[in-house]
């Protein structure tokens, strides 16, 4: 080995003892960069307090308000309708007169039997008159036996005719006041087919009396869920054209029968409506409460369950926590969920998108 090579070697052995003591003898630790915790803040529209609640689950329902009293006004008699005092959305009182048939026959009629009464009248006066007769001649002598009785019988022929015309005129009678139409209810006039001047004939429809204070819901629910479905329930439903208002009725009873196509089945819901803000044909949805009950609640945009367990992020001496929870009833329409355990009443949870916060995260609500 040349002795060049001999001082090379023996150079890059010193560094490397000097390097190995440099490292084992040096008792100051090298210095880490720490990172900062994270730290975000919140508007109060992105957290909710868990509080306790009475929720209500149950089938959903959609149908239309009708009336429980309805009756449609149809004449009696036939003729021209002479008058016709109401129309569309106005009001009317029970039995007050609300048209007119013209009735010249039928006063021709009623004359004709007031002047039958009055001669059967004159007829068993006279009759009742030869009767007495005929008994004082027959307890003289003067007349038989078989007199007496045929006065007797005249008598009561008379009196059967009386009655007879007596009946004829009564049936006029009715058959005038049948030209007076009258409302069967106190109600509001939903509908009017005919006018002044029409011809009519017994049977034909006048107008429509609705009373709007016995409006009920018309509903249909899916057969598989009829079940939950009993009379006595509380329903809550929207009405459209009334945002921002929810109206509440009972079940007052359930079809028994399924419609063949839809397989759905029709209830009834009792609905009070005494300020008559309501109207009749408007479309509701709502959701019969067949489950009601009290407990923790928090908006369903706080629950995270997208993993294999579900979650709230809630906040805790400041920093965001994720707990597991259990779910109870939802309330689609409130946005609504029960948490049976993992959050209490009092809790702040994180909502919306704003929930992915990552656990231990500084989290200030700014208000």
């Amino acid at each position: 080995m040349s002795r060049s090579v001999r001082v090379l070697l023996s150079s890059v052995a010193a560094l490397a003892l000097a390097v190995s003591a440099a490292c084992s003898g040096s008792e100051t630790p090298v210095a880490a960069n720490t990172p900062a915790t994270a730290s975000v803040s919140l508007s109060p529209q992105n957290v909710a307090t868990a509080a306790v609640a009475e929720l209500a689950s149950g089938p959903t329902i959609s149908g239309q308000l009708t009336p429980a009293r309805e009756a449609t006004v149809r004449s009696q008699v036939g003729g021209s309708l002479m008058t016709l005092t109401v129309d569309r959305g106005q009001p009317v009182a029970a039995n007050a007169v609300i048209a007119r048939v013209s009735s010249r026959d039928l006063d021709d009629a009623l004359e004709s039997a007031q002047v039958g009464v009055k001669s059967a009248e004159s007829a068993l006066a006279m009759a009742k008159s030869e009767e007495t007769r005929t008994t004082t001649l027959v307890k003289g002598g003067a007349l038989a036996a078989r007199d007496l009785e045929q006065a007797k019988n005249a008598v009561a022929m008379a009196e059967a005719q009386l009655a007879a015309a007596k009946a004829r005129q009564k049936a006029a009678w009715q058959q005038v006041d049948d030209t007076q139409i009258r409302a069967p209810i106190a109600g509001i006039v939903s509908d009017r087919p005919a006018n002044i001047g029409d011809v009519v004939s017994p049977g034909t429809a006048i107008l429509t009396v609705i009373d709007p204070s016995s409006l009920r819901l018309e509903a249909l629910v899916p057969s598989d869920q009829i079940g939950q479905v009993k009379a006595g329930q509380r329903v809550r439903f929207t009405i459209r054209g009334f945002p921002n208002q929810t109206f509440t009725g009972k079940v007052e009873r359930v079809s028994p029968t399924a419609d063949p196509i839809t397989r759905q089945v029709s209830i009834f819901v009792a609905l009070p409506n005494v300020t008559g803000k309501l109207n009749a044909g408007l479309f509701a949805e709502g959701r019969v409460e067949s489950a009601v009950r009290k407990g923790v609640v928090v908006p369903l945009s706080a629950i995270d369950e997208t993993g294999a367990v579900t979650t709230v992020t809630r906040i805790k001496d400041g920093k965001a926590e994720r707990v597991a929870v259990q779910l109870g009833l939802r309330q689609p329409e409130t946005e609504l969920i029960e948490v049976v355990s993992g959050v209490a009443s009092g809790d702040v949870v994180i909502v919306g998108s704003a929930k992915a916060v990552a656990p231990g995260t500084i989290v200030t609500v700014v208000k």
